[in-house]
């Protein structure tokens, strides 16, 4: 089973079943990004994960193998994403992009951001004008070295 199908076939059972990714992260004990992550294809589940998650949704053994290969991370098919969310997510790093990495640089030095040792948090925030996504992004610096 490819990681398309079996993306689909967790996302109709979790429906069906009426549960929530942050449900099945809590039973799976880990956080919901991470585990979203995994639903979708972009993250690797170990065994038990994986077993878990099968579990929890009634899913078989070719889902459950499939959540444990490696996935080809990077799930957005053009250039720019059409999807409203993930376009304005686009716009964000389009507009201010060139300001976050000024700013780092200065903070930090020469060098990026580790996309492998990181994490994700995402929160919602009351306000009276209307709630607000809070994203917060949180990666190990990794300085350019010299040789």
């Amino acid at each position: 089973m490819n990681r398309a199908v079996c993306t689909e076939a967790i996302l109709a059972a979790k429906q069906r079943k009426g549960l929530t990714l942050q449900g099945l992260a809590d039973k799976i004990g880990r956080h919901v990004v991470w585990t979203t992550a995994a639903i979708m294809g972009q993250a690797t589940m170990d065994a038990s994960e994986a077993e878990l998650l099968g579990e929890l949704l009634d899913l078989g053994p070719e889902v459950v193998e499939a959540l444990q290969q490696i996935p080809t991370k990077g799930s957005l098919a053009g250039a720019v994403p059409v999807d409203p969310l993930l376009y304005r997510l686009h716009e964000i790093t389009q507009v201010y992009g060139t300001t976050i990495k000024a700013v780092v640089h200065e903070m930090f030095g020469d060098g990026i951001m580790s996309a492998i040792d990181f994490e994700i948090d995402i929160r919602r925030v009351a306000d009276p004008k209307g709630d607000r996504v809070q994203i917060t992004y949180n990666g190990k610096f990794l300085p350019y070295r010299k040789w």
